[in-house]
């Protein structure tokens, strides 16, 4: 069966990026660049997006088109005989599947509030009854269940119509749309009484934050932020490399999608800071942000059922954008190893993913007395410390070790597969840093995410 192909290189590209931009761009990215000094962090986010992030993204890509297979694959088609790097393919299936055993959870918790605040249910609501509601959403498993099937059902429909008919067309409409919600909803966050307050918090660099902090502790997180933004170690930018041509290098690409999460990371933070500081309130990290925090602002905001209903819309695309991109690399990898029709592959994992999602549903209702990480965690900290602090971090290391050694695919045919076509080049000296510093510096992620 001859490979699919993206029907454009926009497609490739917002897919991409749709795959690196999701919830944690919005409850993570502001509050600690806020949290370690605003620009200051920025500014070192941005060195080791380009120091670590896009030389893996690469490595990634460049397996996937060299291959023009699935992560489970991939490695099988490039090694030398005898060598085991294929191995690697099950460890990045298997951090597909456990990364959407909860993102598709988390991405029905925003669906369910894009309903709540579109038929205003939020409206005359206090803080106490906004934080309630939150609470009666996770502790009702039927709630939770709905919408999780929603979003495997419409994620796998979406995948079932092909690669350019489904995912590509879907992603480049969401995408879009998304990049447009967001730039309005930064304007008017922007333009609120007080909100430039909020700006210089969040950009202006602060030495005298960053001090307080910690400047290792500064660089350390941003270095951290930099690497996983971009979900890469198990195989979901490889598999777009399967798709595309030969036309373009894989650094050019790689810098184009870095750029449009970067956007959105850094827009985000013109969303949540001006508005709080507008309503004199300190931001949140994580769910408490977006789900009691904002809600509450929009309650107090001049057509904020308005302004809460994109909010959450674009929410709603941003974790979607993601589950559309990890699900085509599961499916993909039901037709490499077992040469599944792709709707037979859509059918297997529509029960499959549907199933292997509800203990994070029942987390935190039916299973809530199992705190696997401590009082007050869920099954979903789990699960979400499994694939960031382990799977991510020590496949991103495999692709590197791969692509840069003589014991796998070696740096000449990494090289080579990179520079193929126009755009930017990657330099041959680069050699010597990604053979012998960047490996550290993954090695430094992984231990630091282990140890806490």
């Amino acid at each position: 069966m001859e490979r699919e192909k993206f029907g454009s290189r926009m497609g490739f590209i917002l897919l991409s990026a749709g795959c690196a931009i999701g919830i944690g761009n919005v409850w993570r990215f502001p509050y600690i660049a806020g949290m370690y000094g605003g620009g200051m962090f920025v500014l070192f986010y941005l060195f080791f997006l380009v120091a670590m992030g896009i030389p893996v993204m690469t490595m990634e890509f460049a397996v996937g088109r060299a291959s023009r297979k699935s992560v489970i694959k991939s490695f099988t088609e490039l090694e030398k005989p005898g060598q085991k790097w294929h191995l690697h393919g099950y460890l990045g299936m298997a951090g597909n599947y456990l990364l959407m055993m909860f993102y598709t959870t988390v991405a029905g918790w925003m669906l369910y509030y894009f309903y709540q605040m579109l038929t205003g249910k939020f409206v005359g609501k206090n803080k106490e009854q906004v934080a309630g509601m939150f609470q009666s959403m996770l502790e009702s498993p039927t709630v939770l269940t709905t919408v999780m099937v929603i979003i495997v059902v419409s994620g796998i429909l979406v995948c079932s119509l092909g690669l350019q008919k489904g995912v590509e067309k879907i992603s480049k409409i969401m995408m879009t749309l998304l990049l447009l919600i967001i730039v309005v909803l930064a304007v008017r966050g922007m333009t609120l009484p007080g909100g430039t307050e909020g700006i210089k918090f969040y950009l202006l660099p602060d030495v005298q934050r960053m001090q307080e902090v910690g400047i290792v502790e500064t660089i350390t997180a941003a270095m951290n932020q930099a690497f996983f933004t971009l979900s890469l170690g198990i195989g979901s930018m490889a598999i777009f490399g399967s798709y595309i041509g030969k036309d373009r290098t894989l650094l050019g690409e790689s810098v184009s999608i870095a750029i449009l999460d970067t956007f959105v990371a850094l827009v985000s933070g013109l969303i949540i800071f001006p508005t709080c500081f507008s309503f004199d309130i300190s931001p949140d990290m994580g769910p408490s942000l977006i789900f009691i925090t904002l809600p509450n602002i929009f309650n107090n905001m001049v057509g904020g059922r308005v302004w809460g209903t994109l909010f959450f819309i674009f929410m709603t695309f941003a974790a979607f954008s993601t589950i559309l991109a990890v699900f085509e690399n599961i499916i993909s990898c039901g037709m490499d190893l077992f040469h599944w029709s792709r709707k037979k592959s859509c059918l297997v994992n529509l029960v499959a993913l549907t199933v292997l999602s509800l203990p994070c549903v029942f987390g935190y209702n039916i299973w809530s007395a199992f705190q696997p990480l401590g009082e007050g965690s869920a099954v979903l900290d789990l699960e979400d410390f499994i694939v960031s602090n382990i799977l991510l971090p020590v496949g991103s290391l495999v692709y590197l070790l791969f692509c840069v050694t003589r014991y796998g695919w070696g740096f000449e045919n990494y090289l080579k597969e990179t520079n193929i076509g126009e755009g930017f080049k990657m330099p041959r000296g680069i050699r010597i840093y990604v053979t012998f510093i960047l490996p550290f510096l993954l090695l430094f992620l992984i231990v630091k995410g282990w140890i806490g």
